[in-house]
This record gives C-alpha cells, structure tokens and sequence, in this order.
C-alpha cells in the first residue's frame, strides 16, 4: 500500500490497518526467530530426552541442563575458547583494516577525478556480482604464492578492498557536499587530514552499518579459512565446530550447544546496533 493511499484511509481503517501489519510483522519475526528459540532450548536438554521425543520447543525443571554447555567448554580434546578467541582476533582486525582501505578507496572514487576511473569502478561492480566460489581457486593459488597460507593475513588480505563495501562508501560520500572538502584544502590541510578530520567524522552512520555486515561476514568466514589454515591451534569457531564431526558417529547435542554459542555473539551485536546499521543503510542508499 503507497503513502498517498494509506494517508487517506478513516480513522478506523487506520486503526485496523495498524493493527493487520503489527499481526504481520509479529507472525513474521515468530517465524525467523523459530529455528533459533527451538536449538537453543534443545541445546537445553540432554541427549536421550531429544532422541525420544526429537526437536520440540517443550522444556521443563526435569529436562533442563547445562552439561551440553559445561562439556563444551571443559570437556573433550578440543579447546572451545581458543577457537573462540581466534574468531574473535580475526573478526576485529579485519573489520577495522576493511572499513579503513575500503573507506579510502571508496573516497576516491567519490572525490576524485583521474583517468579510468570509470573503468575501474565498473570492475568493482563486475567483481562485486561474482560468486565467491569462482574467484576462490585463483585467490588460493595467489596466497599459496605469496606463502600466506595457515595464516590469518592470508586469511583477511582478500577482502581488505572489499568490492560491496567499496560501493557502499562510495555512495555514501557522494551525499557530502564537495566544498567541505574544498575548505579543507584552501585551509591548507593535507589529503589525509581532510579525511581524518573532516569525512571519518561523518561517515560515522555508515562505518557502523558496514562494520556489522564485515564483521557478520567475517565471523561466519567458513569455507576460505578451511582453505587457508591446517594448524588446529588457528581454527575459528566455525571449522573448529566442524571438527568435531568424527567418521564413527556425532555428538549432536555438542555441536548444536556450539552453533547457539556461535550464533549469540552476533545477534547481541546486530541487536545492540541495530540502529546504526538502519541510519547507515538508509543514508548510503540515497545521494543528494
């Protein structure tokens, strides 16, 4: 329904209007937020209690346990805080190294003139619309080259210049009126000072929008650091998960308490800032 027809409903078709979406949306979050609610409160119960019954959202006093979660981090051969650490470590600094280049890179675009820059920004586009699972093959061959392999720089280096985020800055910075940056120069302040001082401040919306997205991407990285890394030691959360998926048979109760562990992190974050990833969006969506 557009803006101009829903401004002319009656007061109680707004009223019924109002309450249909909220109905809507409320059916719409039960659903996304199901799967979620149903590991989580099997993660709750122990083996036996889910082989009988299977996976059901009823939980009480006499199946509620937390030795799934108490095994995880204390128990077995494998070192949950380390792969959580190393999530951590990775997830961090190559969200701030991507914002960094990816935020200059996209300036330049923006607001500067230099030949081919066209060109160049069409290749950004081409590259941002191809598959990862096709570029996979010859990244890989370049980092085994370079011997960056069961490292994290091999790791990150990829996607330092990440194409979306190159686009989205790009737009972004595009809304800031040129003559800021012009004062900067007639006031004798150098390249980076304008943008240190000047632009980075205002780009604040959109570094929180972008910084969610890298860091989710980076935090759920699975098949190119399976790629990259062979020392056990390096693992993220995500490999180090698959891990324990032995040939004789699977703990699944461990691994679906591992993936509620996995997935927590992220959703406080995104919940938490939220709002700046709304502004940030909506504000790099529109040029003027």
């Amino acid at each position: 329904m557009s803006r101009l027809s829903f401004s002319r409903l009656k007061p109680g078709e707004h009223r019924i209007t109002g309450v249909l979406l909220v109905l809507f949306f409320t059916a719409l979050g039960v659903i996304v937020l199901l799967p979620f609610i149903s590991i989580v409160l099997t993660s709750l119960k122990d083996s036996g209690m889910v082989i009988r019954n299977g996976f059901n959202l009823n939980i009480s006093a006499e199946t509620f346990t937390l030795e799934n979660y108490k095994y995880l981090f204390t128990g077995g051969d494998h070192n949950y805080f380390i792969w959580f650490r190393n999530s951590i470590f990775l997830t961090v600094v190559q969200t701030v190294l991507t914002l960094f280049i990816s935020s200059w890179v996209g300036y330049g675009f923006a607001f500067y003139e230099f030949k081919g820059k066209t060109l160049i920004f069409i290749c950004v586009l081409i590259v941002m619309m191809i598959p990862f699972e096709i570029l996979m093959l010859p990244m890989y061959r370049e980092i085994i080259a370079l011997k960056l392999n069961n490292t994290y720089l091999g790791i990150m280096l990829p996607f330092l210049a990440h194409p979306i985020a190159i686009f989205f800055f790009r737009q972004f910075l595009q809304s800031i009126p040129k003559e800021i940056v012009d004062a900067g120069r007639i006031d004798g302040c150098s390249e980076y000072g304008i943008f240190l001082r000047l632009i980075m401040p205002i780009m604040k919306p959109a570094f929180a929008a972008m910084g969610i997205y890298i860091g989710m991407m980076s935090w759920n990285n699975f098949i190119w650091p399976l790629l990259v890394l062979t020392d056990t030691k390096m693992f993220t959360l995500p490999i180090g998960l698959t891990s324990l998926m032995g040939p004789y048979g699977n703990n699944y109760m461990l691994l679906i308490s591992g993936a509620v562990m996995t997935i927590l992190p992220i959703m406080v974050l995104f919940f938490i800032a939220q709002r700046f990833f709304i502004e940030g969006m909506s504000t790099g969506s529109v040029k003027g």
